[in-house]
C-alpha cells in the first residue's frame, strides 16, 4: 500500500500547512500533559492521551501532503494504519495503537470505565511517538 492508493478513499491530497503542522504537534504536546494530570479521571487521561495520539499522527500525515477524510467513517484508523508510511513505525506499533482506538471507542460509545493499565499504554505511546517524531522528523518542530 502506499498513501496515493489510498487517495479518494480514506485520503485527499493537500498543500502541507507549517502553521497547521505546529499547531497540531503543540496541541499534542498539551494533550500529553494533560493526560499526565492524575486529578484527572481514568476516562478523560485517556481520552486526551489518545487525542494526543491522532494529533501527531494526523501532523505527520499532512507533512507528507495528505490529509483523511473526515467525512468517511474510520479516519482514526486511517491515521493509524498510515504510520507504517509516514514515520516507520513498526507493526508491533500498530497493533497497540489500534487496539487503543477499540479501547476509546468502547469507553465513548459504551461508558465503559478505562483502567489505570489502559491509561499509562496510552501515554507511554503517546510519549513514544513524540520521541519518533523529534527524532525522526525534527522540520516539524521548528518554530
Amino acid at each position: 500500500m502506499t498513501l496515493d492508493n489510498l487517495v479518494g478513499m480514506s485520503l485527499e491530497i493537500i498543500a502541507p500547512d507549517p502553521l497547521t503542522i505546529r499547531r497540531l504537534l503543540e496541541a499534542a504536546q498539551r494533550n500529553l500533559q494533560d493526560a499526565k494530570l492524575i486529578q484527572l479521571s481514568n476516562e478523560n487521561r485517556f481520552d486526551v492521551a489518545y487525542k494526543s495520539i491522532m494529533q501527531m499522527a494526523n501532523a505527520v500525515l499532512q507533512s507528507r501532503g495528505y490529509r483523511t477524510l473526515t467525512s468517511k467513517s474510520g479516519h482514526h484508523q486511517t491515521m493509524i494504519q498510515t504510520l507504517p508510511k509516514t514515520l516507520n513505525i513498526s507493526h508491533t506499533q500498530i497493533i497497540v495503537l489500534d487496539a487503543l482506538r477499540k479501547q476509546r471507542n468502547v469507553a465513548d460509545y459504551s461508558g465503559d470505565l478505562v483502567t489505570d493499565a489502559a491509561v499509562n499504554e496510552c501515554i507511554i505511546q503517546a510519549e513514544a511517538l513524540w520521541k519518533i517524531i523529534e527524532t525522526k522528523t525534527s522540520l516539524l518542530i521548528e518554530k
